[in-house]
């Protein structure tokens, strides 16, 4: 039976225009590996109901405050018991008052400068998320500075070169990509994917299987 993948996309904050070109990729992905994507924007999704049948959940871009009580206290006791969670760029965004996620993700978002070009330095080639990627890779987006800098809690995967770029606010070390193990099970998150060209980049797609890929089970 192939391995299903919870693809949960719900916004009550800001929502991102490339949301269904992610859906898109992950679901093509999804084809191309032999994995099944469940995409939903319904917080019934995580009650009532085993997320143990999933081989991971994916937050895509989600933002503000998109699960109840009874949701958030699933997606705990998920991940506690092994389940793997993959964050893309606004899961960041997300959950504010839920300590729990804060710990979860890594890090929460704290500003962005406009969209413009900026070099990713990968830092960390052992990993099937950045190991097929160029050391110094050129590419578009909103290069997201977080509250708190993740990196004595996780494995840092890539950063961004803040000289690349402007209005870049964490200039002596600045993770956009990194990986965990939060309690019983593996986190990964990537900052980037702000764009919907993002998503049909084929060297982005294999970013987003690579960082899939570690948390499945």
């Amino acid at each position: 039976m192939a391995p299903h993948v919870l693809l949960y996309s719900r916004t009550t904050a800001y929502r991102h225009e490339s949301i269904p070109d992610g859906i898109k990729a992950f679901t093509e992905l999804g084809e191309q590996h032999g994995f099944t994507v469940e995409a939903t924007e319904l917080p019934a999704a995580f009650e009532g109901q085993e997320l143990d049948r999933y081989s991971a959940v994916v937050f895509l871009s989600t933002s503000g405050d998109v699960l109840t009580d009874e949701g958030r206290a699933n997606l705990a006791s998920y991940h506690r018991n092994g389940g793997g969670f993959m964050g893309v760029h606004a899961a960041a965004c997300t959950e504010y008052d839920w300590p729990y996620y804060g710990t979860l993700l890594g890090a929460r978002f704290a500003r962005h400068p406009p969209l413009q070009p900026g070099t990713l330095v990968v830092e960390d080639t052992g990993h099937p998320a950045t190991g097929h990627l160029p050391r110094r890779w050129d590419l578009i987006d909103e290069w997201y500075d977080f509250r708190t800098n993740p990196r004595s809690g996780v494995r840092v995967l890539a950063t961004v070169d803040e000289h690349s770029y402007e209005g870049g606010g964490m200039p002596d070390d600045h993770p956009v990509v990194w990986c965990h193990a939060h309690g019983g099970g593996p986190v990964f998150y990537t900052a980037l994917g702000h764009t919907g060209d993002a998503f049909r980049d084929p060297l982005f797609r294999s970013h987003l299987w690579g960082g899939l890929e570690s948390v499945m089970e």
